[in-house]
């Protein structure tokens, strides 16, 4: 008997890893995050699978059905939206499940942070503007982010900032970030991306808050901002330059650049 931890993707029920899909059409017992995950993706599952959404289950319930599994000796798949090692709450399921002496296994999914890159067609890190992207979110109910990583400390690098589960406090999140970024700077709000009610829109940090009713971006929205949004391209990366030599290639001109990159 095993639980496997299942990263069940940004919505879209193809994005999920073939080995998710594999394990789902083999468990006999599938719990998954209703309000998150969407019903598509269970079709991967078992069609005689006991498939249990655990939107209204604390964590004792949940916990009680892998007890039980365990006497049945019954595997579990449990499904998380995007990749579960991302605000998953994976961690304290794993520690009740050391508890019990029940083996786990965790198979990682396609992040909505990079779900929401794709359908905005960006690239995250660009030669000369930003090779570091931070993923974040402001504090909930459920869950307060330290202190020493408030979003303007943040935001103070000017890297590629994702941010999660912040839908609610979209006023606040635009003025943390102004206190760094310039007011022209790229953002994108992206709800459900991948899902067939993505929406999407684009702005500065200077009108984007002019460009949507609030109201509309509660709920599961990423917020993508920095100047790596932007469409011009400084420079290109020297890793595909005719006079970049590397282990896999060698340089098209005498004035080989030698530096010890390795693909």
């Amino acid at each position: 008997m095993k639980v496997y931890f299942i990263g069940a993707g940004p919505g879209a029920p193809d994005l999920i890893t073939i080995r998710g899909a594999k394990i789902l059409s083999e468990v006999p017992i599938v719990l998954y995050a209703g309000s998150l995950v969407p019903e598509v993706v269970l079709t991967h599952c078992n069609p005689d699978a006991t498939k249990i959404n655990t939107a209204s289950l604390n964590l004792d319930q949940q916990v009680e059905q892998y007890r039980t599994a365990k006497h049945n000796n019954q595997s579990i798949a449990r499904v998380h939206s995007g990749d579960p090692s991302i605000y998953g709450a994976m961690a304290e399921q794993m520690k009740r499940l050391d508890e019990l002496e029940i083996d786990y296994e965790v198979v990682p999914g396609v992040s909505s942070f990079t779900a929401a890159a794709a359908v905005l067609k960006t690239e995250l890190t660009k030669p000369n503007v930003t090779q570091t992207v931070i993923l974040t979110r402001l504090s909930g109910r459920a869950s307060a982010v330290p202190e020493k990583e408030n979003l303007s400390s943040l935001a103070a690098h000017q890297a590629s900032l994702c941010i999660f589960l912040s839908g609610r406090q979209l006023q606040e999140t635009i003025t943390e970030l102004s206190r760094h970024y310039k007011t022209d700077t790229p953002i994108a709000f992206v709800y459900r991306a991948t899902w067939p009610d993505e929406r999407i829109v684009r702005g500065t940090l200077e009108n984007i808050m002019s460009l949507v009713n609030p109201a509309d971006w509660t709920l599961t929205t990423i917020i993508l901002v920095g100047d790596v949004m932007r469409e011009e391209l400084p420079s290109e990366s020297c890793l595909y330059s005719p006079e970049y030599a590397h282990k896999f290639r060698k340089a098209s001109t005498k004035s080989a650049t030698t530096a010890g990159g390795v693909l």
